[in-house]
């Protein structure tokens, strides 16, 4: 095996494990993001893919002159058979075909498998996004229920706070009326003790104005009885004196 044909295989085996190590389900996405996100891959990747559509071209630029040989030694090994040639020659074309068959199967998986890689790589990459995107999500989806219970419970306790502060105030607003009624009810029984004693003397006064008024009547009465006994006794006077 010539060099070239040498490193395409050995660039072969390198993708196969490559491929191996990605497919291992023990790997996440997101810590294979975190290896492609070292500072030497950054500097790599500048260079990425100019590599990338160099290696393509070497490969396919392989492959298509393993094609032309197995072509080649193909025709020549028909040609060999059909003229019956020694049988060394024959072992020799054989040999020939099958190691252009070799490097034709050998450039053709590594080109394919080059293209899976990258495929690979782009499709973990971008699933690591997702889930990062995700479990971004899923935490700012718990902060925001911390906060909204948060929330909730400094509204109830506002709520609490504020049905306190209405009975403390109604109650307060209870207290502030019954003690102005029991004012109110103080000073009507004042008044009211007032208006009996004045209503006391009143009444003694009137007992005394009708005790002066029936004196004063019983007074008038023998006054005027007296009154006609004097005359009466005048009259009787004159009489006589006539």
């Amino acid at each position: 095996m010539t060099f070239q044909w040498t490193a395409v295989a050995v660039f072969l085996y390198v993708e196969i494990a490559i491929l191996l190590l990605l497919c291992l389900p023990y790997i996440s996405p997101l810590r294979w993001q975190k290896i492609f996100m070292f500072s030497l891959w950054g500097k790599i990747a500048n260079y990425w893919n100019k590599a990338f559509l160099a290696i393509i071209v070497l490969l396919i630029v392989l492959f298509l002159d393993a094609v032309r040989e197995v072509r080649k030694y193909s025709d020549i090994h028909i040609a060999e058979k059909s003229t019956q040639a020694t049988a060394s020659a024959y072992d020799h074309i054989h040999m020939k075909l099958f190691r252009s068959q070799r490097n034709l199967y050998i450039s053709g998986f590594s080109l394919f498998l080059w293209l899976v890689l990258r495929r690979t790589v782009s499709l973990i990459t971008l699933l690591a996004k997702e889930m990062g995107a995700q479990v971004a999500l899923e935490i700012q989806v718990a902060n925001t229920g911390d906060a909204a219970r948060k929330y909730l419970e400094e509204n109830e306790k506002l709520q609490r706070s504020l049905m306190e502060r209405r009975n403390c105030i109604t109650a307060e607003l209870i207290e502030e009326t019954n003690k102005k009624l029991k004012q109110e009810a103080e000073k009507l029984k004042a008044e009211i003790k007032k208006s009996a004693m004045v209503l006391g003397k009143k009444t003694n006064e009137v007992t005394e104005v009708k005790n002066q008024a029936e004196s004063l009547k019983k007074e008038y009465d023998h006054l005027v009885l007296e009154h006609k006994k004097l005359k009466v006794g005048g009259r009787g006077s004159l009489r006589r004196t006539s």
